[in-house]
């Protein structure tokens, strides 16, 4: 499960794009209990989702033309120069190329072969989150694409991950590592296929937030504008899950994991 000791292809940071960076705030601050935090005038309107004073996510204001608000998760680079090379070489887009962010890091950002948007975080002064696998933090996080075998090599290629085969309803699902210790222990996130031809079939990667009670949070997120994705269910061996909106749309998932796991 997630931490916050980083390693090579660790999830590391998480942050979202809105088109109203302020409805976008008081709407998790209702759901999760976030406090938005500026990181300052000079950061365009970017600042820190925290909960108890330690940063879980960050939030800041679409900056593309046409873009559609969404969450971006950030994997740990230690050469990001390195991993941008590599994202050409097994066939992923470069969307942003490396650059220093006010010597706090280096962030890129990429889409992958099958079209899944994601980012790399080389650390500087600030290494990544602060707060992982707790409440109303992130926990896990999934990739949905119409060939998770393929873009699973493409991953491994760039941060040599791990992957482990678990059986699920009506699918394969693949249990995602980074390459350092136990791969049990190493997990992070995993990769599922395409289910059908609904709203919401597209690549991309979903985090999921650890939620004491999913069906509160589900109700909550209800009543303050977001709309419900996919209902809450009790998945053996893995727990009680939902897949949420936010009022831009942006999609996220909340897990209350089974504590026999």
């Amino acid at each position: 499960m997630l931490g916050t000791d980083f390693t090579t292809g660790s999830p590391n940071w998480l942050d979202l794009g809105s088109p109203d960076t302020g409805v976008a705030a008081a709407f998790y601050d209702a759901v999760l209990g976030w406090e938005f935090v500026s990181a300052g005038p000079e950061a365009g309107g970017y600042g820190f989702f925290q909960v108890d004073g330690k940063t879980v996510a960050a939030l800041g204001p679409l900056t593309d033309e046409g873009a559609t608000s969404a969450w971006m998760q950030h994997f740990m680079s230690p050469d990001i120069q390195a991993t941008t090379a590599a994202v050409r070489e097994g066939g992923g887009t470069v969307r942003m190329e490396p650059m220093d962010v006010m010597g706090e890091g280096w962030l890129a950002q990429y889409t992958d072969p099958q079209g899944a948007e994601f980012a790399c975080w080389q650390p500087g002064k600030t290494g990544g989150l602060q707060l992982t696998s707790a409440d109303n933090a992130l926990v896990w996080t999934e990739l949905h694409v119409a060939d998770p075998v393929a873009d699973i090599a493409f991953y491994s290629g760039l941060f040599g991950w791990r992957s482990a085969e678990m059986p699920a309803p009506g699918m394969m699902y693949r249990v995602l590592s980074t390459a350092e210790g136990d791969q049990q222990d190493a997990s992070f996130g995993g990769a599922a296929p395409f289910m059908g031809e609904g709203e919401g079939e597209r690549a991309r990667w979903v985090p999921y937030f650890m939620a004491a009670d999913v069906d509160a949070t589900v109700t909550a997120a209800k009543s303050n504008g977001g709309s419900v994705v996919m209902p809450a269910t009790d998945l053996p061996e893995v727990g009680r899950i939902a897949w949420l909106a936010d009022p831009a749309g942006a999609v996220f998932a909340l897990l209350k994991p089974d504590p026999r796991m």
